[in-house]
């Protein structure tokens, strides 16, 4: 298991917060995912051989919220 976070533009809302935690929470290969509101960043916990940092990347941008890389 891999353990990265990802920093994300402000979030503005603890919505936010359930949309990234669940859509990339039930991405096959992810273990945990946690959005720290206040810093805002996502801290995935993931098996890199089925799923790797620039998918989940990939999916939390495809909600809405920007990585900054």
């Amino acid at each position: 298991m891999e353990t990265i976070k990802l920093q994300l533009e402000p979030l503005t809302c603890p919505s936010c917060i359930k949309k990234i935690e669940t859509k990339v929470g039930k991405m096959e290969g992810v273990e945990e995912a946690k959005v720290l509101f206040n810093s805002s960043k996502v801290k995935a916990t993931f098996n890199s051989e089925q799923v790797s940092k620039g998918q989940i990347a990939d999916t939390i941008e495809k909600l809405g919220y920007k990585v900054l890389h």
